[in-house]
């Protein structure tokens, strides 16, 4: 996982123009890196559920 992680890193680290479009689909740089924080955020909020179920501690 950590090796596709820094290969995408690289990959998007050698666009300069963040509203420049790559691949077959033409998608937007800046898209890519959106939906990557987007889905980051999906599964930490995931991981918190889970936590709560087991200890029961909530929020801050």
């Amino acid at each position: 996982m950590h090796e596709e992680q820094d290969a995408t890193d690289r990959l998007l680290a050698g666009f300069e123009d963040l509203g420049q479009r790559a691949g077959r689909e033409q998608v937007i740089i800046r898209d890519l890196m959106v939906h990557r924080i987007e889905e980051y955020a999906r599964h930490s909020g995931h991981a918190d559920l889970l936590r709560e179920c087991f200890d029961g501690r909530v929020g801050q």
